[in-house]
């Protein structure tokens, strides 16, 4: 991001392109958000890497059927 000097003002142009970052942070970070606060997986466990990337493909996927599920049931 972006930052204004002390006191002065950001241009318009660092304006533009703190939001465009904004936004596409936005979209990477949702997913994330879902898998903890809905999945519950807010800390990893050492169970072996095959183990732990089958976990988390499986809770991405899961993740993205609860993001579309109004559609689904439409």
């Amino acid at each position: 991001m972006r930052k204004a000097s002390k006191g002065g003002k950001l241009d318009p142009i660092d304006e533009e392109i703190n939001r465009i970052i904004a936004m596409v942070r936005a979209k990477v970070e949702h997913p994330f958000r879902v898998i903890k606060r809905q999945f519950g997986h807010t800390k990893t466990r050492y169970r072996g890497l095959a183990k732990n990337r089958a976990h988390l493909f499986t809770l991405f996927a899961l993740g993205n059927l609860f993001l579309v599920r109004r559609r689904l049931l439409a």
